[in-house]
């Protein structure tokens, strides 16, 4: 509902226009009536009408100075003139005050319905918009968050004019004064592939989030600044530190105990390891762009440097690029690594490896994408070499499927040197092995441990290949080629075979059986005997005692 004032210094006019016009059929109530402009106006200031309806002429205050002060202090609120002089001044003046209608005496109650409809109908559409821009309000505020990030992520991108900066801060209501020195930290999350593989996007989720809200508490109670998302498993950080605050060199300090702090605390609560590089310091918002690049930098030197830490642009060593790396490693290296293959040679296959990775850290601003190709390309030469030895089988493409995945998905130099280096060696072992005629051998010493300690139920490929001196990858792989059976089934074959002699003699008991020959629970006993024989232990006792 609209609430109307009637304002007029005849009695008569004031009820008649109460009583004989259907107010609510228009949405609008009466809320009160006056007999002149002066009390009308006090009344205005007090009840908040939304229409005036006054007479033009009034003893103390004529309804043309109220319109005055109404459009003065009340913009918003409409005005209807009624007047019993056809007065052409009075009807200009009415105008000039923005009346939105003039009617004259006695009130024609037709007239007066058109009038009110059209200013209804201009209050509706006011009220109308006053809605659409308080959900505008409502929405700009809801999304305030996300307009910040944006702008954020512009100011690092440099995707901003130095003229709009200041204007679109006070806008965003963000504390990033211009006078100010800034730093940019990158915090990249190390394993990130690894991380995400084992995760459900909810989990994800709350992990992004958490990460944030941790930065952001720990940026809030050392110095000041942002903190958001870049790319996933990317946060970059705004860092601020008044002009008032003391010198660059304790500025330096916090700088490196927040980063220190938030590296700690999101391995202490969340369980993951993030690498962390810091800017230099700049004064204002211009140059963040230039700023986060340092950053990033100072982030991908953790492929030499090691994964879960903090790294400064001032603590890394640029030492000059050597002309050729690839040409070095291509026309010597690979000659090399192929010779110490083919004689089964690991000493001085790991001293070719040796080499070639301190010249990978030599040649730091190659980056990760250099160091990868070196080692994909070392990997590919082996694998073309046990191919040209017929060496291949279905195991060994498993296995260097994995090993090519992982290679991949490494994030520092240590990580592929570690990978390529037991993938290189298996492969020697096993060009050695065949070299010697030593594979039978090898699985004779296998099937005598598994029947010598079968009893033993933690034995594991582990421990044999412990005793025999090989990678327990290699000791599996060697045995399934040359029995076609699985270390695991082997040792599972000797187990129940023992079992079968054992329930041949009524002496032992069936649980005394199961302990002896390695198990400790009697039902998956039963579960595996009746899987390999086809009857239960019971049965089989039955038919052979």
């Amino acid at each position: 509902m609209y609430k109307l004032l009637v304002v007029d210094d005849e009695t008569t006019v004031r009820t008649g226009l109460q009583s004989y016009f259907n107010w609510s059929s228009f949405g609008i109530e009466i809320l009160g009536e006056a007999d002149d402009g002066d009390v009308a106006f006090e009344m205005i200031e007090r009840e908040a009408p939304d229409l005036v309806l006054t007479d033009v002429r009034m003893p103390n205050m004529d309804g043309i100075t109220l319109a005055r002060l109404i459009n003065e202090h009340y913009p918003h609120v409409k005005i209807i003139f009624v007047s019993g002089h056809d007065d052409a001044d009075y009807l200009k003046s009415a105008m000039k005050v923005s009346a939105v209608d003039y009617i004259f005496k006695p009130v024609n109650l037709e007239e007066l319905s058109a009038v009110l409809k059209r200013v209804v109908s201009d209050l509706d559409e006011q009220r109308a918009e006053q809605q659409r821009k308080e959900e505008l309000q409502v929405r700009l505020k809801e999304g305030m968050p996300v307009l910040r990030e944006k702008f954020l992520l512009s100011l690092i991108n440099g995707g901003l004019q130095n003229r709009d900066i200041q204007e679109r801060v006070q806008f965003l209501e963000l504390s990033l004064p211009e006078e100010s020195s800034y730093w940019v930290i990158d915090i990249a999350v190390d394993d990130l592939t690894e991380l995400i593989s084992v995760r459900s996007e909810r989990d994800r989720q709350l992990l992004w989030y958490s990460i944030l809200n941790i930065c952001q508490e720990l940026i809030d109670s050392h110095m000041g600044g942002y903190v958001f998302e870049h790319h996933t498993g990317e946060y970059a950080g705004i860092l601020r530190m008044s002009m008032d605050s003391e010198g660059l060199g304790d500025a330096a300090e916090q700088l490196l105990e927040l980063a220190g702090r938030i590296r700690d605390n999101l391995e202490r609560w969340l369980k993951i390891g993030v690498t962390i590089g810091i800017s230099d310091g700049v004064t204002g918002l211009g140059s963040l762009s230039h700023c986060f690049k340092q950053a990033r930098e100072a982030v991908n030197h953790k492929w030499y440097l090691g994964k879960n830490r903090v790294i400064t642009m001032d603590s890394l060593e640029h030492p000059e690029q050597g002309s050729g790396c690839s040409s070095r490693y291509e026309f010597i290296y690979n000659e090399e690594l192929t010779s110490a293959l083919k004689a089964a040679d690991t000493g001085k296959l790991q001293e070719v490896l040796g080499s070639i990775f301190a010249d990978l850290n030599r040649n730091r601003p190659d980056g990760l994408k250099y160091g990868r190709n070196v080692c994909m390309q070392i990997f590919l030469a082996a694998g073309q070499l046990l191919l040209e030895l017929n060496m291949q089988s279905d195991e060994l493409e498993a296995a260097e499927a994995a090993v090519w995945e992982s290679l991949l998905d490494r994030e520092t130099l240590g990580e592929m040197k570690h990978i390529l280096e037991a993938y290189l060696l298996a492969a020697c072992e096993r060009i050695g092995e065949k070299r010697t005629g030593k594979v039978a051998n090898l699985v004779e010493r296998v099937r005598a441990i598994i029947e010598r300690d079968y009893a033993d139920g933690s034995l594991t490929v582990t421990d044999i290949g412990r005793e025999v001196f090989l990678t327990p990858t290699y000791v599996s792989l060697l045995f399934k080629q040359e029995s076609g059976q699985t270390v695991g089934e082997y040792m599972t074959q000797v187990r129940v075979e023992k079992a079968k002699e054992m329930l041949r003699d009524p002496q032992y008991k069936f649980y005394d059986i199961c302990y002896a020959i390695g198990y400790t629970d009697p039902s998956y006993f039963t579960k595996l005997f009746k899987k390999m024989t086809g009857v239960t232990p019971s049965v089989y006792r039955e038919k052979h005692v």
